[in-house]
C-alpha cells in the first residue's frame, strides 16, 4: 500500500515538473491540431563572426604604434 502511494506521489511531482517546464508563452499563439511548429533558437556566434567586434577590433590595431605580430 505504501508503495502505491508513493508511485502516486512521484508521478503527480513528475507530471507537475513536466508541466511547468513545457509552458508556452502567452505571446505565441498555441499551434493548431496536428501542427508542430519548430523551436527558433537564437544563432549563436563567436566575436569573430560579429561585425561589432571587428570594427572595434580594427581601430585599436589602427590606433596602436607598431602592427600586430603575424
Amino acid at each position: 500500500m505504501l508503495f502505491l502511494i508513493a508511485f502516486i506521489g512521484a508521478a503527480i511531482v513528475a507530471l507537475v515538473l513536466w508541466r511547468a517546464m513545457n509552458t508556452v508563452r502567452s505571446d505565441e499563439p498555441l499551434p493548431s491540431h496536428g501542427q508542430v511548429r519548430p523551436v527558433r533558437r537564437p544563432r549563436v556566434s563567436g566575436p569573430d563572426d560579429d561585425p561589432d567586434f571587428l570594427r572595434k577590433l580594427d581601430e585599436k590595431v589602427r590606433r596602436r604604434d607598431d602592427p600586430p605580430a603575424p
